[in-house]
């Protein structure tokens, strides 16, 4: 396919990489010309802007930070709808409010490009490996063009359902990575605090029904206090406030997500947000007087 991708950070660049690597065409755009660098290097075409790759290509890819980015790449004055391809899909891969992916899909529909939202989770490691998973709202036809593109990136693709639904999904998705990142740093500070041995702790709840990839994964990074950003607290401040909006909006009691949302805040306050979100256990310890 040819394929646009604007958005070539954290994420980003190694996700258009296993595009590359897969046979497609690709064309890339980024804010920051040092960031296209190594996609050019592995054979890229530099794109002038947005707008460019919408003419271009068959399938344009966003991976950026918010909503207002994403409207931006997708609607802005240089954006994918100023001259887009007969046929053009547009599939966002950041994490937004599903209230924001219906209205940019709606947006997009009135230009004649089919719009799909189509988060991931993964992080880097599943960028890099192309194991994330990838959570799917829009239209059938539309996921059906883009799905060579997806199994390019990640090996479990899920249709969740209309424009808006692969958000849906991604905030549920962060309620359960939040809430599992809460409890393991919770329980490695209770283990410490209480003079005993975190990595043994662990070692003893992968035997049993606490075992989880949070506890496997994120677990271990923590023992060896690993905090380098695959997924930064700010994004996870980010992805909890969408949470927290939308369960506002429903009229649904988040009780659990809430509480998450709130210590992410207070890791930003902290000067955490550059780290991963998994330096939550360095929040605990700092409340907890270490």
């Amino acid at each position: 396919m040819k394929i646009g991708f604007i958005g070539l950070g954290i994420m980003g660049r190694p996700m258009a990489l296993n595009l590359l690597e897969a046979g497609h065409e690709l064309k890339v755009w980024a804010r920051r010309p040092e960031s296209m660098a190594p996609l050019l290097a592995a054979g890229a075409a530099p794109g002038e802007n947005p707008a460019d790759l919408g003419s271009w290509a068959e399938l344009v890819i966003s991976m950026v930070a918010d909503a207002p980015d994403v409207h931006q790449v997708m609607l802005g004055e240089q954006g994918l709808a100023c001259r887009p391809r007969s046929g053009l899909v547009a599939a966002d891969m950041s994490t937004i409010a599903p209230v924001a992916a219906r209205a940019i899909g709606g947006d997009l529909a009135a230009a004649g490009i089919d719009f799909l939202d189509a988060p991931v989770s993964g992080g880097e490691a599943g960028a890099i490996a192309a194991t994330l998973s990838i959570m799917v709202g829009g239209s059938q036809a539309a996921f059906d063009r883009a799905l060579p593109a997806f199994a390019a990136m990640g090996k479990n693709i899920v249709h969740v359902g209309a424009s808006g639904a692969g958000q849906v999904a991604k905030a549920a998705n962060q309620v359960v990575t939040g809430m599992g990142v809460l409890a393991v740093a919770e329980a490695f500070n209770f283990a410490r605090q209480s003079g005993v041995d975190p990595a043994r702790v662990r070692e003893a709840l992968l035997g049993g029904f606490a075992h989880s990839k949070i506890l496997e994964n994120h677990g271990q990074r923590m023992l060896e206090r690993n905090f380098k950003p695959g997924f930064k607290a700010w994004m996870h401040q980010k992805d909890m406030n969408i949470v927290m909006a939308t369960a506002f909006e429903l009229g649904v009691m988040l009780p659990g997500a809430a509480a998450t949302a709130q210590l992410f805040n207070a890791m930003v306050g902290q000067g955490l947000a550059e780290k991963d979100s998994i330096a939550l256990l360095e929040l605990l310890e700092q409340l907890s007087g270490r």
